[in-house]
């Protein structure tokens, strides 16, 4: 389910992610990439305190991809959201990291034993990558046509 994997290096850390500078943009002119246009789908992190495994290995490194409606969709169906809307940031954060350390699967089950500050930073992280930029919108009234922003807000689970 992993399709369109990049290379370790093309990853950048969340570190790297440029103040000002959508970390969705897409890498290079077009044209000047002779008609390519590439987008960016994977980004590497690096957890404030990181998750401690069965074993005691701290895992800290790891990258998430970019949300698709899917799956923003089934954690809705999750009867562990049903039941507490609040893990909802839980269950979509363990759809999205492809990778952590050395473990070979991430799911909800390991995300909620993260320390809060990971977990926060990882709702933080979503909200960034998968964002344009900015939670204004732009919407028309229905009845007097004028034009006016609208200020979405920016929490995971909202």
């Amino acid at each position: 389910m992993r399709r369109g994997r990049l290379s370790e290096e093309s990853l950048p850390k969340a570190r790297d992610l440029g103040k000002g500078e959508a970390p969705t943009a897409r890498s290079n002119d077009p044209i000047a990439s002779g008609g390519v246009e590439h987008l960016r789908t994977e980004f590497r992190f690096t957890l404030p305190r990181g998750y401690t495994d069965s074993e005691g290995k701290v895992h800290r490194e790891g990258v998430m991809r970019l949300a698709t409606a899917r799956d923003e969709l089934v954690p809705l169906a999750d009867m562990r959201v049903r039941e507490n809307p609040a893990y909802l940031s839980v269950v979509l954060i363990g759809r999205l990291i492809t990778s952590l350390g050395t473990l070979r699967t991430v799911d909800a089950d390991v995300v909620e034993n993260f320390f809060a500050a990971d977990l926060a930073y990882l709702q933080r992280f979503y909200e960034k990558i998968n964002s344009d930029g900015t939670s204004v919108a732009s919407t028309v009234c229905p009845h007097c046509s004028q034009e006016f922003d609208v200020d979405m807000g920016s929490r995971l689970g909202e």
